[in-house]
């Protein structure tokens, strides 16, 4: 059992220009109805990153759904969860994109107490790979990892965990403090190409830039003991879920919706991409999505605690059920 180093952050932070906002890390405002419906708060922010997973607050947003429930929501973009965590528990956020390995290690750390009030996204085949140059002939696969300098968004988070469990199906132990850089992606291409570090962990729009630079792909970090595993969810704090109960089912209702759709028509989903990443439409016709939660499962959730455990990085007997929020009734 060994812990991964220091630091809790959440999921990958693209540093990405986008429309829902004149420039990258602004926040840009939907209006939702006029009547708030007897919610105890009818305008909230909420805090996502520029990748696949945020999707369906997009399409929410598209659909009109918030406005629907007589919500008015402000997206603030994040460029990651070192940002969005501390603003959440000072109620500068309402709600923000959580990845699940960084929100357990922040509540195992007492940083703040935390509802998951929707799933979000699960990992699918090549969501998130490992990447070197195209003419690194030393690098091939997981097994040749050894002793090599990998970069990742952030430490001690799903990139670290998700690169150390494909090493270890491969043979090989990854040193934690000697070998991880971190450093943002949009980055670590040039890293790569100058040779500051041997590879990648990279997530889209960075795996399809990466891979037309010449990049070559490695391995892909959500196969074998990491195969669907669930990476983030909506999050609220405790404190914010007990005071606004009718904003919250508000959000959960208007969520679901645009949750069901992403699942259900990819199309949707490749219509909102371009809307707030880098991603183009024709990108986004093509590249590999992971799968959208249409439905908060505590055996989904225990599965990231039990692997956290079985890496060191939280003890057992983790809570589960006390990040779960209930669903919203129907109307």
């Amino acid at each position: 059992m060994r812990r991964l180093f220091a630091g809790r952050t959440l999921i990958v932070g693209v540093l990405a220009a986008l429309t829902l906002s004149a420039c990258g890390g602004g926040e840009t405002e939907a209006t939702g109805g006029t009547g708030s419906g007897g919610l105890e708060k009818s305008a909230i922010t909420i805090g996502v990153v520029a990748v696949p997973d945020a999707a369906p607050i997009q399409i929410a947003l598209d659909k009109g759904f918030f406005k629907e429930e007589g919500l008015d929501v402000k997206i603030s973009v994040e460029v990651g969860g070192a940002a969005a965590t501390p603003k959440l528990v000072a109620g500068q956020l309402d709600a923000m994109l959580g990845n699940y390995v960084a929100l357990f290690l922040a509540q195992q750390a007492g940083a703040g107490k935390f509802k998951v009030v929707a799933d979000s996204y699960q990992a699918a085949p090549d969501n998130f790979v490992i990447m070197t140059k195209g003419d690194n002939a030393s690098i091939n696969t997981a097994a040749d990892l050894a002793g090599k300098k990998i970069a990742v968004n952030t430490l001690n988070a799903i990139g670290t965990l998700a690169v150390t469990a494909t090493a270890k199906v491969a043979g090989v132990t990854i040193n934690e403090k000697e070998q991880y850089v971190a450093m943002p992606l949009p980055e670590m291409g040039a890293a790569l190409e100058t040779g500051t570090v041997d590879a990648i962990w990279v997530a889209e729009p960075f795996i399809s830039a990466n891979a037309k630079a010449g990049a070559k792909k490695v391995a892909d970090s959500m196969a074998g003991p990491l195969e669907n595993f669930p990476i983030a969810g909506w999050v609220m704090t405790d404190k914010f879920t007990t005071e606004n109960p009718k904003t919250v089912a508000a959000f959960q209702r208007a969520l679901a919706k645009a949750q069901n759709l992403a699942a259900s028509d990819r199309k949707v989903v490749e219509e909102a991409l371009p809307k707030y990443t880098k991603i183009d439409a024709a990108t986004a016709a093509v590249i590999a999505l992971g799968t959208y939660s249409t439905s908060l499962s505590e055996a989904r959730l225990q599965r990231v605690a039990d692997t956290l455990t079985e890496y060191g990085m939280i003890p057992s007997g983790f809570d589960v059920k006390a990040l779960m929020a209930p669903p919203a009734a129907a109307q």
